[in-house]
């Protein structure tokens, strides 16, 4: 969804011409991956990272169209609302000193970001869910001027029938509320980290993705306010799934943001097969070009946000490559703490996806769905089942078990000694405190009651660069 389309109007006829070659498309990609078209070498490791631009009382603030300007910078991008934007990093292959090499850039973007900001009389900010955020904020008057929103939100309420959208979320608190449009999708930051692996290997990698789903994002979770109300420890999850649901009422299976049906098999393009047979096409936007291209494939699949999602690309050759995204981690809480993230994802994928045997068969996918939202909601909090049935507390499964097969998987990647110290030392600190963001949060409005003072000192610890377990409340 980051490429802007041509039109903002579409008729039925568009929608016969796109499917049809969205199925030459998607039939091409089954044909590429059986005849080894798609890149057999290389582990490229890459980010996004979304962020809050908020005034002096730290409410959200509309200035993305001029922010962006004052950057001028190919790797800052436009976001769904106004007071959101979106910080790439560029791809880095994965050896030597990658990870640092990510941070060294985020960091020196994130600086650009932050003058830039205060030029405009606003500060930036990365965090799940902002704790200052009002419902009156998500309206269609702070829509980034694209017509790829407005479409996306046209073709949501058109498949809903007109109805509004619902939300309504049972956590530490609760919280029920209605939406007229699908805004609510801009409460919902991310941080999500892309693996392009070869072909041979993307299948077992994707269900790595979906088993250590549950870990990352109890390790990671940023996101427990939403209105005022503690709701999950990464809210995030819910409100991202409910606020573009376009279902027909009794088929959930639909869902446009969804941790999906099921583990791949070798095949991966089976999941692009899943997108043309279960999903109706939102933006029939047509494009120039050879079916080797997947412009509609890849349009297609971008409005369709599995918390993983395999993803066609490209290298400077042209050569097409399939990757993972890894959509489940929140922005925040401090750039070493993303990228420790992104360097624990790395090392424990890499060891479950080659391990003799395949691990998915000691851990049946619709017990993995259960972890993810039991972590979701709980946090390191959260007890997890884990291979062969155990079921344990995750921060003790993260840190006795799956923080040494990180070190290990890192180190089998080469990558650089002391980066896997680096990192893997910011991991371990937070586990042994229990401090992630989510918990930081917490804690900080329990003492405090002020969300306000919440986010100033959030971000005096972030502008400091300080990972979150070393934050005082």
């Amino acid at each position: 969804m980051g490429k802007e389309i041509g039109s903002d109007g579409f008729t039925e006829d568009d929608f016969a011409r796109f499917g049809r070659r969205l199925e030459a498309e998607t039939a091409h990609a089954r044909e590429a991956f059986a005849s080894g078209a798609f890149a057999k070498e290389g582990l490229v490791a890459g980010f996004e990272v979304e962020a809050w631009l908020v005034d002096e009382h730290f409410f959200p603030v509309p200035r993305n169209v001029s922010f962006l300007k004052r950057m001028d910078n190919p790797l800052v991008v436009p976001e769904l609302s106004l007071f959101n934007v979106e910080i790439n990093g560029t791809p880095q292959p994965l050896r030597g000193t990658a990870l640092s090499q990510l941070e060294n850039e985020l960091k020196a973007t994130w600086q650009q970001c932050i003058r830039a900001a205060n030029e405009e009389g606003a500060a930036l900010i990365a965090i799940g869910t902002l704790p200052t955020l009002r419902e009156r904020d998500l309206s269609l008057a702070s829509m980034s001027p694209f017509k790829r929103y407005a479409a996306l939100n046209e073709q949501i309420l058109r498949l809903r029938g007109g109805r509004p959208l619902a939300l309504d979320i049972a956590g530490i608190d609760t919280l029920s509320a209605t939406h007229d449009d699908v805004m609510l999708e801009a409460a919902t930051t991310s941080f999500q980290v892309h693996l392009q692996t070869p072909a041979a290997e993307v299948a077992r990698t994707y269900n790595a993705s979906l088993m250590l789903a549950a870990p990352l994002v109890a390790l990671a979770a940023n996101s427990p306010f939403l209105f005022g109300r503690a709701l999950w420890h990464e809210t995030r999850i819910p409100l991202f799934e409910q606020a573009v649901d376009c279902c027909q009422p009794g088929h959930p299976e639909h869902m446009r943001v969804t941790f999906g049906s099921g583990y791949l098999d070798d095949d991966p393009t089976t999941c692009f097969a899943e997108n043309l047979s279960a999903y109706p096409i939102l933006l029939p936007y047509e494009e120039p070009g050879p079916l080797s291209s997947y412009a509609h494939l890849r349009l297609h699949n971008g409005t369709i946000w599995r918390w993983n999602r395999m993803l066609i690309g490209f290298d400077a050759n042209e050569v097409p490559h399939l990757r993972v995204e890894q959509r489940v981690m929140p922005a925040g809480p401090s750039l070493v703490d993303m990228i420790a993230n992104a360097a624990f994802y790395y090392g424990v994928v890499r060891l479950l996806a080659r391990l003799a045997g395949s691990p998915e068969s000691q851990l049946p996918f619709a017990v993995a769905r259960d972890n993810f939202y039991r972590a979701a909601r709980y946090g390191l909090e959260a007890q997890l089942v884990w291979l062969n049935g155990r079921n344990e507390n995750v921060a003790e499964l993260l840190l006795r078990e799956l923080l040494p097969l990180a070190r290990e998987g890192l180190s089998e990647l080469n990558l650089a000694s002391a980066d896997i110290e680096r990192y893997l030392e910011v991991i371990a600190g937070r586990l042994h405190s229990r401090q992630n963001g989510a918990a930081w949060q917490l804690a900080h409005y329990a003492k405090h009651q002020d969300f306000f003072r919440l986010t100033a000192d959030y971000l005096e610890h972030q502008s400091r660069f300080m990972p979150v377990h070393e934050w005082p409340i």
